[in-house]
């Protein structure tokens, strides 16, 4: 593969649209549906975009997929450079959506992702005023069901089917890097009040587990409680897309599996405000998660 001389080229779109889906998606296989293309076709586009860089982007086997070192840097620049593009055509073809949109939004999504997700929106969709509530996921349901949200971002109850599933999120113990539960005490736990679906859930997978446990921190907000366990006060529990720097995943402790993130209200009704959102929701996860092998 040769380095190219003279002119810098131009990146085609088409083909950094390519290379993102299989670098996000984990592989050719669940990138073809979602580009409505063969593997082999995926895998030309892959080739020319490899020699037009003199760069191999993806080191591929017969298992898996990964990024080289290359194409990790390429992928940070083909996300900004779609977003570009799409950012472009809607303000300047796609016709004015124009409106309120009131979104309660819960809180653990908050730390990484909220933002940057509503700046993008913001720049993407001028006309839609968004007007944004974080809390906990029953609370603005409950706020949503009188009336004062037109649409909630949260957590499905455990067995719930209610609302438009987003994606499903793994729920991980947290804790300061290094830190490490007191020998010869209980677990030392920091957490939001009585009713969060994810402290039931870890009270009960230690209980099942024989572990005792005493919730030493308590805060009615996220960012209180990753405080808490940053500072080294015990362990928390969190959706792993949440993850705020300075917790990392906590190992040995009991598995406390997954949780269906949804968007709650009338999307059909509200269908020309909420579909960019969703959408925009959507992408931000995407490039949130982790490269598959």
């Amino acid at each position: 593969m040769s380095d190219f001389r003279g002119r810098v080229p131009d990146l085609d779109l088409d083909l950094l649209r390519c290379f993102v889906q299989v670098a996000e998606r984990g592989g050719f296989t669940a990138a073809a549906p979602a580009l409505g293309l063969t593997q082999s076709a995926i895998s030309l586009k892959i080739r020319r975009l490899e020699e037009l860089l003199g760069k191999r982007v993806l080191e591929r086997t017969s298992r898996s997929v990964a990024l080289t070192p290359q194409g990790e840097t390429l992928l940070a620049y083909a996300r900004r450079m779609l977003a570009l593009n799409e950012e472009a055509v809607r303000r300047l073809v796609a016709p004015p959506v124009s409106g309120r949109l009131r979104l309660g939004v819960a809180d653990h999504f908050v730390p990484r992702n909220l933002a940057p997700l509503l700046a993008r929106f913001a720049r993407s969709h001028p006309g839609i005023r968004l007007e944004v509530e974080v809390g906990r996921s029953h609370e603005l349901r409950r706020s949503m069901e009188a009336g004062s949200l037109d649409l909630v971002l949260g957590k499905r109850r455990d067995g719930e089917s209610e609302g438009a599933l987003l994606w499903i999120e793994p729920v991980v113990w947290a804790a300061a890097p290094g830190w490490a539960p007191p020998e010869g005490r209980p677990l030392p736990l920091a957490m939001l009040p009585a009713g969060c679906m994810f402290r039931d859930r870890a009270l009960a997978a230690l209980a099942r587990a024989g572990l005792g446990f005493e919730i030493t921190y308590t805060s009615p907000s996220l960012l209180g409680v990753a405080a808490a366990a940053q500072a080294g006060l015990g362990a928390t529990v969190i959706g792993a897309s949440g993850l705020p720097e300075g917790l990392a995943p906590l190992a040995g402790l009991p598995g406390l599996g997954s949780a269906d993130m949804a968007v709650f209200g009338d999307l059909a009704g509200l269908a020309p405000l909420a579909g960019p959102l969703v959408e925009a929701i959507q992408g931000t996860v995407a490039r949130a998660a982790p490269l598959a092998a």
